[in-house]
């Protein structure tokens, strides 16, 4: 429950229908979730350098870059997880209010997580993209050395290792990356959501 001195104005401010307008594209958040070393982030980038280029307007969240900066204070116990995903989705929809195409990167591993997330932001506003890469191929990539660490010990509670990874029953899309090409996937991608971003400007 919000504080007594907490008055909201968003009724007051720039409609999202009128940013819409403006910017000639439907606001959406493509939820991109897999493993460590699954792809998402270099999806992601491609994504948005493509969309960008098309004319539209996006914005990547992506994991590490969100722990550097607002959620830098978090660690990874499912707790934490769990808060990590709440305020990412609170910026995601501070950002697809304003009109953007967001494109948040997360491994986001649990459905209950993953459920809050389209909660906060709103069903109809979330779509989640399921980047499908087999355990063994994110393993052969690690260019992180995190599964390394995470096979002898060093590193505790790693997805994929000694915390689960739930994927998603009923994605908006699944890309199957193995023997993909970046280029391919973010193709892949970018052609399943433009009839839904796409806005007419008048």
């Amino acid at each position: 429950m919000a504080p007594e001195n907490i008055h909201p104005i968003f009724d007051r401010l720039v409609s999202r229908s009128a940013r819409e307008d403006r910017l000639g594209q439907h606001a959406r958040v493509l939820w991109l979730t897999g493993l460590s070393g699954s792809g998402k982030s270099t999806i992601a980038e491609g994504l948005e350098q493509k969309l960008f280029a098309a004319g539209y307007f996006p914005q990547v969240l992506d994991g590490d870059n969100i722990r550097m900066g607002i959620n830098n204070n978090l660690g990874f116990s499912l707790a934490d997880r769990e808060e990590n995903i709440r305020r990412i989705a609170e910026v995601a929809k501070l950002y697809v209010n304003s009109g953007l195409l967001v494109i948040s990167s997360f491994i986001s591993p649990t459905r209950d997580i993953r459920s809050l997330a389209a909660d906060i932001i709103g069903a109809g506003d979330f779509l989640e993209i399921f980047v499908d890469t087999p355990l063994d191929v994110c393993e052969s990539r690690d260019v992180k050395g995190l599964y390394a660490k995470a096979r002898r010990g060093e590193l505790k509670g790693f997805t994929g290792i000694d915390s689960p990874y739930e994927p998603p029953t009923a994605p908006f899309l699944r890309i199957a990356t193995a023997g993909l090409s970046v280029e391919a996937a973010v193709d892949q991608l970018y052609a399943a959501i433009l009839p839904i971003i796409h806005r007419p400007t008048s």
